[in-house]
């Protein structure tokens, strides 16, 4: 499977911001972009005006890399959003928030996006009662997440329980710490995500 295997805090100090990839390093002093706040290389610190075209492509290689997704299952989801009823971009938003490795996440389950696409694919969550170790599989309205039974003990799910509040899940789930179980009431509307992208360039850099 084809994945990224470079430095994260480089992807953030590409886009300029945060985006959260290495959990807690990204809230402490230690965190790259608060020492070098400019993107990598050689010419990092240059004043470049960016192109309408390469904001486009910004947004999109931010949104990319803050879900863990790369360029062609990325467009993959963007074709599925297009096809959809209403807003592109909210739906496209709305596909990659219901992402099992990112629902995992945003209960506070795990410590960053990889760290929960990590603990899905080993095989510790289950989906309505089944094992489920594919990241990308979608939830969907009513589904109950839950980490087995035979792995509640094992230390990233302790640290998550002892942990639990620390992190402000989104009204559309509803984390039990005690029972490291997730209720999906409903598909997330664009108001509750808070993801910094303008999904709207990304659209117009796919419609070209």
């Amino acid at each position: 499977m084809a994945r990224y295997t470079g430095a994260d805090c480089k992807r953030c100090r590409r886009e300029k911001q945060k985006l959260f990839l290495k959990g807690s390093k990204c809230e402490s002093a230690k965190c790259p972009i608060e020492i070098r706040p400019y993107p990598p290389g050689e010419h990092g610190r240059g004043r470049t005006k960016d192109s309408e075209y390469l904001l486009q492509k910004r947004e999109k290689q931010k949104a990319a890399r803050i879900y863990g997704v790369l360029e062609k299952q990325f467009r993959g989801y963007f074709e599925e959003a297009n096809r959809k009823s209403g807003k592109t971009g909210e739906n496209l938003l709305r596909i990659l928030e219901t992402r099992l490795d990112n629902v995992v996440y945003r209960a506070g389950f795990a410590k960053s996006r990889d760290h929960a696409r990590q603990l899905v694919r080993h095989g510790h969550i289950n989906v309505n009662g089944r094992k489920t170790d594919i990241p990308s599989a979608r939830v969907a309205a009513n589904d109950i997440i839950e980490v087995r039974k035979s792995s509640l003990e094992m230390t990233p799910f302790v640290v998550a329980r002892a942990e639990a509040g620390e992190r402000t899940v989104p009204a559309w789930l509803e984390a039990i710490p005690s029972k490291m179980r997730i209720l999906v009431h409903s598909l997330p509307e664009r108001q509750v995500i808070d993801t910094q992208v303008q999904e709207q360039l990304i659209v117009e850099l796919y419609s070209k």
